[in-house]
């Protein structure tokens, strides 16, 4: 899409995955308080509900533009625009234990293999790239996107199979194993989002245009639109149990949408305010939880915003950012993760 940040300038070439310096235990951090400054994990006051962050993992030296669970909940993956991906577990310390390097444009959306061996990243290189996380080395760089690539998605069924749209108007469907494109759909405006039905069969795709459009992967034919946002889409989520798509867009609403194969013909179900764009005008992405009772969304002022899906209830309005919030993840368990530049803020519900 127009207007996005210049990328910094390459860093220098290296290995794709940096384990931190050990500084005297097995674990390579630095804890608060400890000699030298910098520190990756600095703790943070806990309250009896989702109103302060448990921890905050640092480390990235450019905004942050993506985040992602992996399938089991143990590890976090975050694209940044310093060219990486950063890697931590999600217990204990929150061990910072690699980072991949090798993109040459900022990382801006993540995704996980089912097995949790591989992850999968989308850059404003135009390139897509898998990274085996047993050696820390890329496996494929996938061609064929002509200009900055915004989102992608992996499929939950059957062989996998990656999605990914772009500002060149196309939405790329991949076969993992192979590094050209099985195919494209051809669209008149930038993606800026898409998402892959439960079943494997349907695109959802957002863009410039305002419109969600739902395509049948097979025929590459437009299925049907919905209607409702006023301005870019910016994120796409299938509900868990496959139902409902989950968009937010710059117009500071989310909005969930009917999508299962029979709906009515007007699919719109809720509306949902509360979570401003703020004035960068980010691509902000949202998510449901495990499920599928709440959504969240970040927002332009610092906060990630948390409703009950069915009730469109405001639950949570969580503080502790200091600038726009990009992604709000929640855990395969019930905790959602928020982001924001070089910050990653887990949020864990407490007793």
């Amino acid at each position: 899409m127009s207007e996005k940040r210049p990328a910094p300038d390459d860093p220098s070439d290296g290995q794709l995955v940096v384990k931190r310096q050990n500084v005297g235990s097995s674990r390579a951090l630095t804890r608060p308080g400890a000699p030298g400054s910098g520190a990756l994990i600095q703790a943070a006051p806990r309250t009896s509900a989702l109103q302060a962050p448990l921890m905050e993992l640092s480390g990235h030296t450019g905004e942050i533009f993506a985040a992602k669970f992996d399938p089991t909940g143990n590890l976090i993956a975050s694209g940044s625009m310093d060219r990486t991906i950063m890697l931590w577990r999600t217990y204990g310390d929150c061990e910072n234990y690699g980072v991949l390097s090798g993109h040459r444009g900022a990382i801006l959306d993540l995704q996980w293999s089912r097995d949790s061996d591989i992850l999968f990243s989308a850059s404003a290189d135009m390139h897509l790239a898998s990274w085996d996380l047993t050696s820390g080395q890329r496996i494929r760089r996938y061609i064929g996107h002509e200009e900055i690539i915004n989102s992608m998605d992996i499929s939950k069924r059957g062989e996998e199979l990656l999605i990914s749209g772009s500002d060149d108007g196309t939405i790329g469907i991949w076969d993992p194993r192979t590094k050209h494109a099985v195919d494209y759909i051809e669209t008149e405006f930038p993606i800026t989002a898409v998402a892959i039905s439960e079943a494997g069969n349907e695109i959802y795709s957002g863009g410039i245009d305002n419109d969600i459009k739902v395509w049948d992967i097979r025929k590459k034919a437009l299925v049907h639109s919905m209607l409702g946002h006023t301005d870019t889409v910016t994120s796409l989520r299938v509900s868990p149990d496959g139902q409902q798509l989950l968009s937010y867009a710059m117009d500071s609403t989310a909005r969930t949408w009917d999508i299962r194969p029979f709906a009515p013909a007007e699919r719109h179900i809720r509306t949902f305010d509360g979570a401003p764009l703020g004035l960068e005008k980010n691509l902000i992405r949202g998510s449901w939880d495990s499920d599928g009772k709440k959504i969240a969304v970040g927002a332009g002022d610092g906060t990630v915003v948390i409703w009950g899906s069915d009730s469109g209830k405001l639950l949570y309005k969580l503080p502790g950012h200091k600038g726009t919030v990009n992604c709000a993840e929640f855990a395969p368990g019930d905790a959602p993760i928020s982001q924001y530049p070089r910050t990653l803020l887990p949020r864990f519900p407490l007793c």
